[in-house]
């Protein structure tokens, strides 16, 4: 089963930046957080969304770049 939620360090992996700048997207609203006792995660989806908004891909559907 592919993940949900994921922590903030695999969020920042897998969109090459800190963790301050995933911090900074949630606050600015592009990535969704979600909490979990004191677990501060953030949804995969909007991981997926927010690298295609700024690569112009459509990764939300596992499309190729336009």
């Amino acid at each position: 089963m592919e993940r949900v939620l994921v922590t903030i360090d695999d969020a920042a992996e897998a969109l090459g930046i800190g963790r301050t700048m995933i911090y900074q997207l949630i606050k600015e609203g592009e990535l969704i957080p979600a909490k979990i006792g004191r677990r501060s995660l953030v949804t995969a989806a909007s991981i997926r969304a927010f690298a295609a908004k700024v690569s112009g891909a459509d990764l939300v559907a596992g499309g190729a770049r336009r």
